[in-house]
């Protein structure tokens, strides 16, 4: 008999261990060579796992079992023959159905109800009396790992309604993006610089050359373009927000790798446009819009992941007025965009109704001064404001046909 035994391939340079985060075929199950048969969780990204080969399979492994790279997660018989009929695979395997043989209650003894040292500490830390909760060890004694899933209470129960809790837990990605943002709020000098961009000479030109954009270059004309063209030219103006630290240095980067935060299936991934300072408006809307697909299907890789120099995210696709967001380290600074609202504007003396949107920029005052982040965020704002002149050479028509 012919087995292969499928290892966890690396999904990247210093990952580890990944987690079976869902298996897309049971135990015994017909698969095609290529067949996506798992999804597994590395701190970076969610990635499939496709069948090496064609056979019946055999699982090794668990959903939410840690595993290391290069471990046998199961196995392949290539010489089984197809099963005729054989249903197509699963988007998610159906969990079986357990039976549950009911006991005859036991009597309560004196270990009823009793907390062990190690669950008294823990219900004293909860502010939990012993006596609400129910204990699954001997004879009814409440072991730590009752104390550990007790509840507070929230206050007396209604008669009616609904009070249903959940413990779930968190994929291998969401705690490890858990555990980089506290470590970013403990481990660097977190500031943020706020500014307001008038965003009508932007609507302007998307209103004039949207269409003809569209049809000539296949993409849509949108802000992200203005936005990070806007960023390129910051950066080389003030290098030092387009740099990190390593150690007792301080690394420049001749060039700008600009992240943007998109929202995936699998909760927030941050792909990289490489050298966008080479980039014109379509060449940063076609890879913004590829970016996004493969985020959205699942297909992104940590690699299109991994190097960035500086962060973009736009909360207001989501209505936000206002935020700080949080430095993507090991970069120094992160640019957050927020929703558009008609708000009233001073302009050459006169109150007039204009697009106002908030910016924010984070950055890590241990690397970036004052001066260079309000400089900074003056930049971006001067050239979204002036996009003609800063961003398009004075000549719009040609900056968006190449």
């Amino acid at each position: 008999m012919s087995v292969l035994e499928m290892k966890v391939p690396s999904p990247g340079e210093s990952i580890t261990e990944v987690e079976i985060a869902t298996w897309l075929v049971e135990d015994g199950d017909y698969v095609e060579k290529d067949q996506p048969i798992a999804e597994v969780d590395s701190d970076k990204a969610t990635l499939e796992l496709p069948a090496e080969e064609s056979g019946i399979i055999t699982l090794k492994a668990e959903e939410g079992d840690a595993v290391e790279v290069g471990a046998v997660v199961c196995l392949i018989d290539m010489d089984a023959a197809k099963p005729e009929g054989a249903a197509p695979a699963k988007t998610e395997a159906p969990k079986e159905e357990k039976k549950v043989e009911v006991a005859a209650p036991k009597a309560d003894t004196y270990a009823t109800g009793t907390a062990s040292p190690a669950a008294k500490k823990v219900l004293a830390e909860k502010g939990i009396d012993a006596s609400t909760v129910k204990g699954t060890g001997k004879d009814g004694r409440i072991t730590k790992d009752d104390a550990v899933k007790a509840v507070p209470s929230m206050g007396s129960q209604p008669a009616n309604g609904s009070r249903g809790t959940e413990r779930k837990k968190m994929s291998m990605l969401r705690r490890k993006v858990a555990q980089r943002l506290v470590a970013v709020k403990n481990e660097t000098a977190m500031l943020t610089t706020f500014n307001e961009v008038n965003m009508q000479p932007i609507f302007d030109l998307r209103s004039q050359f949207k269409e003809d954009f569209k049809a000539k270059h296949g993409v849509g004309l949108g802000f992200m373009s203005f936005f990070t063209l806007a960023v390129v030219r910051a950066l080389k103006l003030y290098p030092d927000v387009n740099s990190m630290i390593d150690g007792d240095f301080q690394i420049k980067h001749d060039f700008q790798d600009i992240s943007i935060a998109v929202s995936g299936p699998k909760g927030l991934m941050v792909p990289v446009i490489r050298n966008a300072e080479n980039l014109s408006f379509r060449g940063v809307e076609s890879e913004v819009k590829r970016l996004a697909l493969r985020a959205r299907d699942g297909q992104i890789t940590v690699d299109e992941m991994t190097g960035g120099t500086f962060t973009i995210t736009n909360g207001g696709v989501f209505g936000s007025m206002l935020s700080t967001p949080i430095v993507n380290p090991p970069q120094s600074g992160i640019l957050g965009m927020h929703n558009i609202v008609n708000r009233p504007m001073a302009v050459n003396g006169e109150v007039k109704i204009q697009p106002i949107m908030y910016v924010a920029l984070s950055y890590d005052h241990r690397i970036v001064d004052g001066r260079e982040s309000v400089g900074f965020l003056v930049a971006v704002k001067e050239a979204l404001e002036n996009p003609v002149e800063l961003l398009m050479d004075n000549n719009p028509t040609k900056a968006l046909e190449m």
